[in-house]
């Protein structure tokens, strides 16, 4: 039987997330009243700015005091899309202080505070869910958190932006320079007017945080992600990439240490082989590949941003939440219990491909391959191309740790026949 009183939602921004959800809410009522088993009342709307028009709302239930609202005492579910640190922090702990559960889109906010939220909720028994904090659309949360719950998930690795990807995929398939492609997503709304947040790995640093909390039981914060952004691939890497076999894509990768003693989680650009599932998402699409040790290998993809995507993750989670809240129950919070420390960047292992100018002499490959012995770190292959005195040699190592590939590259510096160091890159997904 349908409880007829109403669950009541406050809706926290109403920008082209929160408007979508406003929208579904509206035109899916009936259907979502039927998956919940009472009805849905969409109950208040802060905004910053209350005189622009939002078809669908009625103005009546448009606000400028957030705080007021989730303060009113009724409201059983607040939806947080406004976005940053504060004052999103402070409006979510007063909404669980006043009996609401949470369902967030923040991933900047979760990735700095999650833990700190999660004790929140839990001290009042009440609900964080953020499906659409890490990949619009895709569920990926929830498997990973709930489907997952039984067994050990060994890496996570993926494309978690979709205007970096965009802009990648635009060079790789066109010959485009970083620039123009830039402009050219910017153009059709896929970058923001101020693109760094997306091309220097911030946004996906996040991702890559929450990613790596759920998947390995501890606390990762954004801190603890290292990150490069992509400004500096070229089309020559691009080349380079071809020759091997690979493409470019800027991955958030978090893996378990092979010992199961540590966890480590980074973003940065990084060829990939074209047999890889991940190189063949093209656009602006997102794609997540995670690897467990009973289910194998599994592969989410989907739009990883825009207001209808990721308003449909949002309503996802406002129905699981709403169910909870018939049942007087809440779903899975935070799982911590594991702890594992997060391994700084010089520990991770990889495999490199790094390009070198040198002189066009007899003897440059010998000294370079002593100095890639001296530091530990094996060859695989080299191709050497060479003109008028100067030479382009490429290397590619077996895998290495980042620490000793480091003090490789600057032994290579220190070396009178390297002019210089054209561009380092990693190679994954082997």
């Amino acid at each position: 039987m349908m409880r007829t009183r109403p669950l009541k939602v406050a809706l926290l921004g109403c920008g082209v997330v929160g408007s979508e959800v406003a929208r579904i809410m509206t035109t899916h009522a009936d259907d979502l009243a039927a998956r919940i088993g009472a009805p849905v009342e969409l109950a208040g709307v802060a905004v910053r700015r209350p005189s622009r028009v939002r078809e669908g709302i009625d103005p009546a239930l448009v606000t400028t005091d957030a705080t007021a609202l989730v303060k009113r005492g009724d409201i059983d579910v607040v939806v947080e899309v406004i976005g940053g640190i504060e004052p999103a922090r402070s409006l979510i702990t007063t909404a669980f202080e006043y009996g609401a559960s949470v369902v967030s889109a923040n991933k900047a906010l979760l990735a700095q505070e999650g833990a700190a939220l999660h004790a929140a909720a839990g001290d009042h028994d009440a609900d964080l869910y953020y499906e659409a904090a890490v990949a619009g659309a895709i569920p990926l949360i929830r498997p990973l958190r709930e489907s997952l719950a039984g067994d050990k998930i060994n890496r996570v690795m993926g494309i978690v932006n979709g205007t970096t990807n965009f802009i990648l995929d635009k060079m790789d398939s066109t010959g485009a320079g970083y620039q123009e492609a830039l402009d050219e997503a910017t153009a059709l709304g896929y970058a923001e007017a101020d693109p760094t947040a997306d091309v220097e790995g911030f946004d996906a640093a996040a991702k890559a945080a929450i990613l790596a909390g759920i998947a390995f039981h501890s606390r990762v914060r954004l801190d603890d992600v290292y990150r490069e952004g992509m400004t500096e691939v070229t089309a020559a890497d691009f080349a380079s990439a071809r020759n091997m076999g690979c493409t470019i894509k800027l991955l958030a990768i978090c893996e378990r240490a092979a010992d199961g003693g540590s966890v480590t989680a980074r973003v940065h650009p990084a060829m990939i082989p074209l047999t890889h599932p991940l190189a063949s998402v093209r656009g602006a699409y997102n794609a997540v590949f995670v690897e467990s040790d009973a289910a194998g290998q599994l592969m989410f993809y989907g739009p990883g941003a825009g207001g209808a995507p990721t308003a449909s993750a949002v309503l996802g989670d406002l129905v699981a939440v709403c169910r909870n809240r018939l049942a007087g129950a809440t779903g899975p919070g935070e799982s911590a219990y594991a702890a594992l420390p997060v391994s700084p960047m010089g520990e991770v292992v990889t495999r490199y491909h790094i390009s070198l100018d040198v002189a066009d002499k007899p003897g440059v490959l010998a000294q370079v391959a002593t100095v890639f012995a001296e530091h530990g770190v094996s060859i695989d292959t080299v191709r050497q191309q060479g003109k008028d005195g100067e030479a382009s040699l490429v290397v590619v190592t077996h895998r290495a740790s980042d620490a000793s590939l480091s003090g490789t590259v600057e032994a290579l510096r220190n070396l009178d026949t390297v002019r210089g160091v054209a561009s380092i890159m990693r190679v994954e997904g082997e």
